[in-house]
């Protein structure tokens, strides 16, 4: 079965919610109807790597799989969602952070794979050519944004799912030999500002249990407006 978007109608055909599905599924929508209906259509997926979304939506979807599917490797029950908005955005400096370009694939790449071990428990580089090939192609999109200093990484991050209300910021990261010094402040705000030329509102999700971003986006004034929850399969 194809990946994509499903779009679930009411009975009478108004749209009531909406799921990408494929091996990874994301999810904007919950309430019963939706949730069985998306439930449906996701057993018939049995390659399913991973589930996320609003807590209660991600809680729900997967309640309706799991007597069917194979358990989850991963469970990240709490994840806060910010929201930033451009007027409440500090001012700051701009230390020269920028877009990526191409021939810094094999740095972020490299940097990616050591936030997402830490985090998600496994390595992405093990499929070095195929993460990387990911990474360049997130960069000719203009996705990714770094901040070097003498050839050395201070702080990347990237842009990933976008509509006219907001875009949502990944991959936030400040090498741990860097950090304790302000450059994941000074980085983040740096790009924050230039994003908010183009976007409406920034948001991100992290898990709860980090407390070093949680205090770096409630710094920034970030404001919490929701809770996410993901799995991960093997």
């Amino acid at each position: 079965m194809p990946d994509g978007l499903v779009l679930v109608r009411d009975p009478g055909g108004a749209p009531s919610g909406l799921a990408y599905l494929g091996a990874q599924v994301v999810l904007a929508s919950d309430g019963d109807e939706v949730l069985d209906a998306l439930a449906r259509d996701a057993q018939r997926r049995p390659g399913i790597r991973s589930l996320v979304g609003p807590k209660v939506a991600a809680d729900g979807l997967w309640e309706r799989l799991r007597a069917r599917h194979r358990g989850p490797v991963l469970v990240r029950a709490n994840q806060p969602l910010y929201l930033l908005r451009p007027e409440a955005l500090r001012p700051g400096n701009d230390p020269g952070v920028r877009r990526a370009v191409d021939s810094d694939a094999e740095l972020i790449a490299e940097h990616s794979g050591r936030m997402i071990l830490g985090e998600l428990g496994y390595d992405p580089r093990t499929t070095r050519s195929t993460f990387t090939a990911g990474v360049r192609r997130a960069i000719a999109q203009g996705a990714w944004w770094i901040w070097l200093e003498g050839g050395e990484l201070r702080f990347q991050c990237n842009v990933g799912p976008k509509s006219a209300a907001t875009a949502q910021l990944q991959g936030v990261w400040t090498p741990p030999e860097q950090r304790g010094k302000g450059y994941a402040s000074i980085g983040l705000a740096a790009v924050a500002n230039r994003l908010f030329d183009t976007e409406a509102t920034l948001t991100l999700y992290v898990n709860d249990f980090n407390g070093p971003a949680l205090a770096l986006y409630e710094r920034l004034n970030f404001v919490r407006v929701g809770t996410f929850a993901t799995y991960l399969f093997p």
